[in-house]
């Protein structure tokens, strides 16, 4: 259950988001205007149509809340995870019902819930608009000039792309490190109601343990239903449910949104990741798991209140640790180091040449230097960047709240292209969204999360570092955390609101203690983030435009960018493999939970619903249950359709074996494998378990 986007990143970096030289096997996150045809036709005879790719495009849909999602139904049916929809269970749970643990069924349309500060994005259209960014910075330009050109380019085509109106956000998506920039328009949703979600037990059934684990017998499923207008939309596009089901050896196709793969990083940047990056954001992990594990004990509401992040963040643990191992692997790091020098060795070759060089040439000899410099500056930068800019020193919803309010009030006068990013005009109506909504946040978690974070802030700048006694205000963490939080307004919404509309006269009037420590704070964290942007992530842009060109003279065009939370393209088959000399089989089964769940004794992460032994009887056990494919995912993809030649549901991706959590640098097609619950375990689950057999007829259109 770990393909969510993760919820804490390796610092605030783009690590490196270019192409990918060669492709082995089922290799691929395809971007729908540039798909696989050739990979596709030679290997499976399967040439998809562009009507083919316009149904899938249009029938796949973001959650911006992390992961990915599919229309299943003319209705507005919308199908994804159960730990993708969790935070909203969450959000919508209170002292009298716990959604997120037991489960909801909205056995009518009047009954389904609205949640709170969800969106939905469709992707409507594709643009590439490369020479338009790209025109905008000029030879002579500094890096800073270079990185204030481009923002302001990029904001002015995204402003001219938005209509608020009809809910068309526009983003423009880098791509290749910077080699292209496409324009994203989507059809943005906000009335999102939950549908149906079963217990979290059968959900996430093994928990940690098994998470990351092959086999596996989770129903990760959850369903919403999109609304406009307060009625259900009929989305033109929504994909048919298979009546069959996949069988072993099928093709397959996974539409999702993987949210970054770090496969053309260079040898620096993997360095960095394996020496500082990884092992720094895994003690920030460990760290606070241990303080939410602490605080849930304390009593079952507290254990509520913090199940949803403290999840989040055991995955990205998980994940992190996964993903290290692989660095750590001298069979990767050489096949990275051969790949990189293939690429020297092309690019030092044209020196030789006759004739005129390209323009990028130039470039793309002192790239990776440029990118080992710019490496060093991260690391000397990634404990600044964490515990200021991205606020780890901070750690609470409340002061998230405060800084953008304090921010808001700083960038909303200027020109959209001076903004700091999440400020353009494009983001407003996404940003408002979150900033005023109504989900609960709780004092007392807000105030324990609070002086860890102080604690954090002081521990790592030192408790004698000016800013940090300016923080505290002469009293501990814990005391100045309390005072803080308990002190604070920004948990009313109208007060936010107030704020927000007021502008720079309201926020500086508005004698709040954590807006004040907001203001105090965040000249320090704009001036790292302007240092990271323009010493390390500008540097390395053109770097890795300079190198993405010199790839594509290559190896030609026929690739694929790193993933960037875009709508992809996987393709693979159901196919098991070998682990310590076993055979591992594609297929699970219903009898295999029950049996999985009696080997333990029916205790802990293995104790099934109280439903589910009653119903036993009544299953076909033989039901196929969780299956592997070969399909190139990461995290992003959880709840991206897994779906036959025809377009038709055969699955739903919840996670990857662990094996797979290299693929974050490299593709590997004999191990790793996507793991997916089958569509025939959804529709029997809510027949004979759930007497959900309205929500089952709607998927399948009546058909048993």
């Amino acid at each position: 259950m770990t393909l969510r986007y993760p919820v804490l990143a390796a610092g605030a970096a783009l690590l490196g988001l270019v192409m990918t030289t060669e492709t082995y096997g089922d290799e691929g996150m395809w971007l729908f205007n540039n798909p696989p045809r050739a990979q596709l036709k030679e290997r499976y005879g399967f040439d998809p149509t562009a009507e083919w790719l316009d149904h899938v495009r249009m029938s796949s849909v973001r959650f911006n809340s992390g992961g990915s999602g599919s229309f299943v139904s003319a209705d507005g049916l919308v199908m994804t995870n159960h730990h993708v929809g969790a935070d909203d269970l969450s959000k919508l749970s209170d002292e009298k019902h716990n959604y997120l643990q037991d489960g909801f069924h909205a056995k009518t349309r009047d009954q389904e819930i609205k949640c709170k500060a969800l969106e939905l994005n469709v992707l409507l259209s594709i643009k590439v608009v490369t020479d338009e960014v790209t025109a905008a910075v000029k030879p002579d330009m500094k890096p800073a000039e270079a990185f204030k050109a481009r923002q302001a380019k990029i904001a002015a085509i995204e402003t001219a792309a938005t209509d608020e109106k009809n809910n068309i956000r526009a983003d423009v998506v880098t791509l290749y490190a910077g080699g292209q920039y496409h324009l994203y328009t989507f059809k943005r949703y906000t009335d999102i109601r939950l549908v149906f979600a079963p217990e979290k037990g059968v959900a996430f059934f093994g928990g940690d343990p098994d998470n990351f684990e092959y086999p596996r017998y989770d129903l990760d499923m959850c369903f919403f239903r999109v609304y406009e207008d307060d009625k259900p939309i009929k989305p033109q596009h929504y994909l048919a449910w298979s009546p069959a089901g996949s069988k072993e050896g099928e093709l397959v196709f996974v539409s999702g949104h993987p949210g970054r793969t770090n496969r053309q990083n260079t040898s620096a940047e993997l360095n960095y990741l394996r020496d500082t990056g990884y092992p720094y954001l895994l003690q920030r992990l460990n760290r606070l798991e241990v303080l939410l594990n602490a605080w849930s004990e304390r009593t079952e509401r507290n254990r509520q209140r913090a199940e949803e992040e403290l999840f989040g963040i055991q995955n990205s643990r998980k994940a992190r640790i996964g993903g290290l191992a692989g660095l750590l692997d001298p069979k990767l790091m050489g096949r990275k180091e051969a790949e990189e020098k293939r690429l020297k060795d092309y690019v030092a070759a044209l020196d030789t040449k006759l004739g005129e060089l390209p323009a990028w040439h130039k470039d793309a000899k002192t790239a990776f230097d440029v990118v080992a410099r710019a490496e060093k500056i991260r690391a000397e930068l990634i404990k600044e960047v964490t515990v200021l800019e991205n606020a780890a020193g901070f750690n609470s919803h409340s002061f998230s709240i405060a800084r953008t309010l304090v921010r808001a009030a700083e960038e909303l006068p200027k020109p959209s292209g001076e903004r700091l990013r999440e400020f353009a005009d494009a983001r407003l109506k996404s940003l408002k969204i979150q900033l005023f909504s109504d989900e609960p946040i709780y004092e007392d978690l807000e105030a324990v999360k609070l002086a860890d974070g102080l604690t954090f802030l002081a521990t790592t700048l030192g408790p004698e570092n000016e800013l940090v006694l300016k923080v505290l205000a002469g009293k501990s963490p814990r005391e100045r955390a309390y005072e803080l939080i308990s002190g604070t307004k920004v948990r009313d919404v109208e007060f936010r609101k107030k704020l927000f509309e007021g502008g720079k006269a309201a926020v500086d009037a508005a004698n709040d203690p954590l807006i004040e420590a907001a203001r105090l704070v965040d000249p320090a964290s704009r001036a790292v983030r302007k240092r990271f942007e323009t010493e390390v992530e500008e540097p390395k842009r053109q770097a890795h435009s300079a190198l993405a060109q010199a790839r594509y003279a290559m190896d030609g065009d026929k690739v694929y960018p790193d993933a960037t939370f875009t709508l992809r393209l996987a393709f693979g088959t159901v196919k098991g493999y070998t682990e310590s000399g076993q055979q591992v089989p594609a297929y699970t089964a219903f009898e295999g939970l029950y049996k999985r769940s009696a080997e333990q004794k029916n205790k802990g992460p293995f104790e099934l619903p109280k439903r589910w032994e009653e119903r036993k009887g009544k299953l076909a056990l033989s039901t196929p249950f969780n299956f592997v494919c070969t399909a190139d995912i990461i995290g992003g993809n959880s709840g991206s359709p897994v779906i036959n030649r025809k377009g038709e549901v055969v699955g739903l991706i919840f996670d990857g074996n662990i094996e797979s959590l290299v693929l974050d640098f490299i593709y590997d097609e004999q191990t790793a494998r996507a793991v997916s619950v089958d569509s025939r375990a959804i529709v029997e689950s809510l027949r004979k378990v759930y007497d959900a057999t309205d929500l089952a007829d709607e998927l399948t259109g009546g058909k048993k």
